[in-house]
């Protein structure tokens, strides 16, 4: 398989990877009605999630060293149907937590595997425009669960909605295995002879790394802060969204999905650090647009941020894959671990500044967020990024 089929599977990796993840973040009134707890406690129901993403997340590359890739990748979308069936039939608040906590750890063997066999089928060139397609297709799947599961809710109710998103996985899970190409496994004992792959600890050990682990952290931590609230603003007056209208802002989404790859084809002659640099400042304005109190303009700056965020990540994913070599599949995982870990705090820290601000206090995280992950990507990558090009023209002279 090569070209066109090969990048098409890729995105469908995306979709699987986030049919599940998000899935609850527009149903906060009905779990919270259900169970007994505040719409900001439901959220967590989110950040579980998340946070399950970012303790497994380091270890993923370990653990599926023995098996194919196209087995992982396709197993865990299966899997992920179980926990997403249990969550759906869960009887109390923290059974459903524990369900969607087991939904999180195996989100990561779709995700990390993904890119690092975009690293190992694409040359340096392609591994940019590659991930942006991948993270769009992760745009699409975020936008279907969301989509659905509220779609869903009017008629069928919460806990059905939930056994359709699980069906989803489960069809998305068949359809990797048949589209990802058979690739051999690495041998473990032959991993183990190199001594030349850096540890966990030593890719930490590297500023350009870290600095992208933190970008990571920063730029999902605004991105959940954003689409958690924003439903809980526009179901209060005057707005006064139900359940199938919030949904339907997921739409925004969509814009991503056509922006993403987009941008990775610019990636291929710019740098992903030039990249994330123009999708902050398309984050930050998209959050100052929503402080307007008509629809139209808070549409807007909801479809420009949530681009920006999915713009970042292919350029973080790019840089990572260029950047970590043979060790890009235990960094990609750590890049992981940080990224979900902010994700998790993107629906609980910007709480207080909720409550006492509303959508104000909300936009300021926001803000300071993806500056923060702008000033990470402009200190840090340049060096790097400098160093794999000269690297590359030096290679290409003497080839």
């Amino acid at each position: 398989m090569s070209g066109k089929p090969l990048r098409a599977a890729f995105f469908l990796c995306g979709c699987a990877a986030f049919f599940n993840l998000y899935a609850t973040q527009g149903i906060l009134r009905e779990l919270a009605a259900a169970f007994g707890v505040s719409a900001e406690r439901a959220g967590q129901g989110v950040s579980a999630t998340t946070l399950a993403v970012a303790i497994i997340a380091p270890f993923v590359g370990a653990l599926a060293e023995p098996f194919a890739r196209r087995t992982v990748i396709a197993g865990a979308a299966v899997a992920s149907a179980l926990p997403a069936l249990w969550a759906a039939q869960a009887g109390g608040f923290a059974s459903f937590l524990a369900a969607r906590f087991a939904v999180g750890l195996l989100m990561p063997f779709i995700f990390a595997i993904s890119v690092s066999m975009i690293g190992e089928c694409f040359s340096r060139e392609e591994t940019a425009e590659v991930s942006a397609l991948f993270v769009a297709g992760t745009t699409l799947g975020g936008f279907a669960g969301r989509f659905v599961t509220n779609a869903c809710v009017a008629a069928l109710g919460w806990r059905h909605a939930l056994d359709v998103v699980a069906m989803l996985s489960l069809v998305a899970g068949v359809g990797l295995f048949a589209c990802l190409p058979a690739m051999p496994r690495v041998r473990v004992e032959a991993r183990a002879a190199d001594r030349r792959l850096p540890s966990r600890l030593q890719l930490l050990m590297q500023p350009y790394l870290l600095a992208a682990f933190g970008f990571g952290a920063c730029v999902l931590a605004s991105q959940v802060a954003t689409f958690t609230f924003a439903g809980l603003r526009l179901a209060q007056a005057p707005y006064n969204f139900g359940t199938a209208q919030i949904g339907a802002i997921y739409a925004v989404f969509l814009l991503a999905m056509v922006v993403t790859p987009l941008a990775g084809r610019i990636a291929r002659k710019r740098s992903p650090r030039d990249l994330a640099l123009w999708a902050m400042w398309l984050g930050l304005a998209g959050a100052l647009l929503t402080l307007a109190h008509g629809l139209v303009p808070i549409l807007v700056g909801l479809a420009l941020g949530s681009t920006a965020v999915f713009v970042e990540q292919a350029a973080a994913n790019a840089f990572i894959s260029q950047s970590a070599g043979a060790a890009r599949a235990t960094a990609i995982g750590l890049y992981l671990s940080f990224y979900y870990l902010g994700g998790s705090l993107g629906s609980v820290l910007p709480v207080p500044a909720w409550r006492a601000w509303g959508w104000s206090g909300c936009v300021g995280f926001v803000i300071v967020a993806q500056a923060l992950a702008g000033w990470l990507a402009w200190r840090f990558w340049r060096e790097r990024a400098q160093a794999l090009k000269r690297a590359s023209d030096t290679a290409g002279a003497h080839a």
